[in-house]
């Protein structure tokens, strides 16, 4: 489960780059934002079967706002609400980032898997 969610966590990361630079609105644009958004579903709902003895800790709670986020930004882009769409889209593609950078700190399991 570890290897799924770093795998998607990677593409997510690299397509979302790719997405956020893309002119938006094309039919490519959502045809990769839709790829994008599968991705860190996955990476979301991976995340809840990789636990420290069954039992789940604050970042899991990072994984709960993903799919809330992921859910409003649908809803607003549905309903014509462009900018608001945007900021979750973006807002979700920091996180993924910041969740990645924290996952290469000292003492976590991703760390331990690379630097020791």
């Amino acid at each position: 489960m570890i290897a799924l969610h770093a795998g998607t966590a990677i593409a997510a990361l690299l397509l979302g780059a790719g997405v956020l630079m893309l002119r938006k609105g094309t039919r490519f644009h959502k045809i990769l934002g839709r790829s994008w958004v599968a991705l860190m579903l996955a990476v979301a709902l991976s995340s809840f079967w990789i636990t420290r003895d069954g039992s789940f800790s604050w970042i899991h709670a990072l994984s709960v706002w993903t799919l809330v986020s992921l859910a409003c930004a649908i809803y607003f882009i549905r309903r014509g609400d462009v900018r608001t769409h945007k900021y979750f889209m973006a807002g979700t593609f920091m996180g993924l980032a910041g969740a990645g950078l924290g996952a290469l700190a000292p003492g976590r399991l991703l760390h331990l898997l690379l630097f020791a």
